[in-house]
């Protein structure tokens, strides 16, 4: 059955020494939340590996029912006086310690992409995870997306990684692409990085490609203790611990 959910990618940028606290708060004390009132799905909370990308910094990614479902969720949301429900200023209220800025968008999954729901029952994980975020050509993202299924699907899985989600952006000139696969573990990063220029099959990927991708950045992602393709299910309000508590 074909993927017909809408998902919402964000990048948080984190305050100080508060990535833990936030994660948390974003697991345990939001999730749930937007599970009971708005059917929203968390399909992963990550740490970024700053040696990658910047630092500290959060990727929440969530899963909405469909547009229709998406609609719903803002009318939930925006429909008040201050532009957020109650239980949302409530969450923000504390969040606003901990973070400064986000830089969300909302993606389209490849028809063939997995629910989280089918990814955790087929027991997805990594030990960490690649982030791929690509810039296309204006009107090339489905193209891309293609290119994925028919050749870097197998060429990634020569090396242990599954893949995990392939999305193109909303709302844009059909020109960005976000990819995610899981990796088992860091030695099978290690290996497929290194064989960037030396293995054929990685080589003509990258050929594939370049005439469609103008850019592209691959950056690593590691679990927050509840997300879910680390535990298997939904964070749940039983979770909960005080933030002073979070290391």
């Amino acid at each position: 059955m074909p993927n017909e959910k809408i998902y919402i990618h964000e990048f948080i940028d984190i305050i100080g020494h508060n990535r833990s606290k936030y994660m948390h708060h974003m697991t345990a004390n939001w999730s749930p939340i937007a599970r009971e009132e708005r059917n929203q799905l968390c399909y992963g909370v990550w740490g970024v590996v700053g040696t990658t990308r910047g630092w500290p910094e959060v990727v929440n990614l969530w899963e909405e029912d469909g547009w229709q479902g998406q609609a719903r969720s803002f009318r939930h949301e925006f429909n008040h006086p201050g532009l957020q429900n109650r239980t949302l200023h409530e969450w923000w209220s504390v969040a606003a310690d901990l973070r400064r800025h986000g830089d969300d968008r909302l993606l389209v999954p490849a028809p063939w992409t997995r629910t989280i729901e089918e990814l955790c029952a087929d027991g997805v994980r990594g030990e960490c995870y690649a982030h791929e975020l690509v810039k296309t050509h204006p009107g090339m993202s489905s193209r891309y997306i293609s290119l994925v299924r028919d050749l870097a699907i197998p060429t990634y899985e020569k090396y242990g990684w599954e893949l995990a989600g392939a999305f193109e952006t909303a709302m844009v000139n059909d020109s960005e692409c976000v990819v995610i696969w899981a990796i088992p573990t860091w030695e099978q990063w290690a290996e497929f990085e290194a064989a960037q220029r030396l293995d054929d099959a990685i080589r003509g990927w990258r050929v594939a490609i370049r005439d469609v991708a103008v850019d592209w950045h691959r950056f690593l992602l590691v679990d927050s203790p509840l997300s879910p393709l680390r535990t298997g299910r939904q964070p749940s309000r039983e979770d909960r611990q005080p933030l002073s508590e979070i290391p």
